[in-house]
């Protein structure tokens, strides 16, 4: 998996093939390591107090697991190759 700095260049690309796929990178980069907060969270691992309640972040990851999906059936629609 990338860094969220190597999907620059296809986010600012002039293709939007590109710049779907980097949208995509980009959120499958946060939506993980948002899941791995959640995961220390339930272990209590975590190694600090969240400010928001839990129920928020539950929604937030729901939202962002309905927009991968989103994005996936539009690459499969358009024939647009995501990285996994």
């Amino acid at each position: 998996m990338k860094e969220l700095r190597e999907t620059i260049e296809d986010m600012s690309s002039p293709d939007y093939t590109r710049r779907m796929a980097a949208e995509y990178e980009q959120l499958k980069i946060r939506f993980l390591k948002l899941k791995k907060m959640l995961e220390e969270w339930d272990y209590e691992t975590l190694p600090f107090t969240p400010n928001c309640p839990r129920g928020l972040y539950n929604l937030q990851i729901r939202a962002m697991t309905d927009y991968l999906a989103v994005l996936e059936a539009r690459a499969v629609i358009e024939g647009i190759t995501l990285s996994v």
